[in-house]
């Protein structure tokens, strides 16, 4: 009565007793046309994964709320329906998988698109020591008219190389809707995305944790679906696209930070330089570049603050290590610290600001004939107070600690289990 009430099929119920290891789940949405086909197919995978590791399995359906009677096609064949009332591709993945009882979860979609028993030597994978393997489908094939051509030529290949580039996970195909990965890093990786973005997310946040990333190809076939696809191409694409940039502080505000900072060091100092003599003639950079320079200066100073808040509040979540450069120095990183250097560039400015005011007043303040000095003045205590609010921002990160480094130097170390 127990197993009835839980919603559990006769499989279940004879395999009540033994201990699940693998879990298949499926996102569903209304998949009544292709459901009864993608368990079929599942159950073979089951008894293959069984007959090849001794592995026993389950089939879990994450139901997002079908109105089409997909639940009850799936407990009539055995399989268990989750429950899932948070909308979303991701958001169904991530239930299925916390409701899941297998120390290893196969996923795939419920469209029949994908081979189930293509998981097979995923889960093999996981046995040799993978924490995720990823199914690639530009290794595996693609059958014609499974994948529009902008995904295939465009979408899928340029936002993997981004997501290589920004994260080196060094696969072929980060998209694919089948994929194997353990519990426990499924757990460690506390994923949260709702929309196909957690496809991106799972792959980002393994690399991060510097979790083994294994892939072995997958094969591609048309849906089974008589509707169109939930999946909407651009729409799609620009939230993989973003959740790559927000999961990179270092592309989205550090190398920005270094361009625009070294930028305006290199045009304050050719001027300088020509104004002290060191350098002949009047130079290359007038005073609109002086003006360009203290703009790229200021902007790229609060770049490198939101780079540092970014990149702690992951260390801090617990999906990033810390840099081990951040490590070496991380006695220095405290409020007291960056308030102290705010200071100290706020009163050179001030001292400068003197400076430049007794020589205007020798001329009745008429125009300067050079501005670059009180720009670099000006672009320097406005560094100055940055960095005083940038050291509060980065306590309130840290968890309103002013020794933000203990978040640093205590949390940044992870290692996959």
């Amino acid at each position: 009565m127990m197993f009835v009430e839980a919603g559990l099929g006769l499989s279940q119920l004879k395999g009540a007793a033994r201990a699940i290891d693998v879990s298949i789940v499926m996102p569903c949405l209304d998949e009544a046309v292709s459901l009864p086909h993608c368990i079929a197919n599942a159950q073979r995978a089951l008894a293959m994964i069984e007959e090849r590791y001794g592995l026993f399995g389950e089939i879990v359906v994450a139901d997002n709320g079908s109105t089409d009677g997909s639940q009850t096609i799936a407990t009539d064949r055995g399989a268990r329906v989750v429950p899932v009332a948070r909308r979303g591709y991701g958001a169904a993945l991530i239930g299925g998988g916390e409701g899941a009882f297998g120390r290893y979860l196969l996923m795939g979609d419920a469209d029949g698109s994908y081979d189930f028993t293509d998981g097979v030597p995923m889960i093999g994978e996981l046995l040799a020591g993978a924490d995720l393997c990823m199914g690639s489908r530009f290794k595996g094939s693609i059958a014609p008219g499974a994948m529009p051509w902008k995904n295939r030529y465009i979408g899928n290949p340029v936002l993997t190389g981004i997501l290589n580039i920004f994260f080196r996970s060094g696969i072929s195909d980060a998209h694919c809707g089948l994929r194997a990965i353990t519990k426990d890093c499924f757990i460690a990786l506390r994923l949260s995305g709702s929309g196909m973005e957690f496809a991106s997310e799972m792959v980002i946040k393994a690399s991060l944790r510097r979790f083994h990333i294994a892939e072995v190809p997958a094969t591609l076939s048309v849906d089974l679906r008589d509707r169109a696809p939930h999946l909407r191409p651009w729409r799609d694409g620009w939230r993989h696209l973003r959740y790559l940039l927000m999961l990179s502080p270092t592309w989205v505000f550090g190398v920005p930070a270094l361009a625009a900072m070294g930028g305006a060091c290199i045009v304050f100092a050719v001027t300088l330089a020509h104004l002290l003599g060191l350098l002949t003639g009047d130079g290359p950079f007038g005073a609109s570049w002086g003006v360009i320079a203290g703009f790229m200066f200021v902007v790229g100073h609060m770049a490198g603050i939101m780079a540092a808040a970014t990149h702690l509040l992951g260390v801090r979540e617990g999906y990033r290590p810390s840099r081990p450069m951040l490590e070496r120095w991380s006695h220095l990183l405290s409020l007291e610290h960056l308030l102290s250097a705010g200071a100290a560039m706020m009163i050179v400015a001030a001292v400068s600001l003197v400076v430049i005011t007794a020589y205007w007043s020798q001329s009745s303040f008429r125009a300067l004939p050079n501005i670059v000095p009180l720009v670099m003045t000006v672009a320097l205590g406005t560094t100055g107070l940055q960095t005083m609010f940038g050291g509060f921002l980065l306590s309130i990160v840290a968890g309103h600690d002013a020794t933000f480094a203990t978040v640093i130097g205590g949390r940044g170390r992870y290692r996959a289990s």
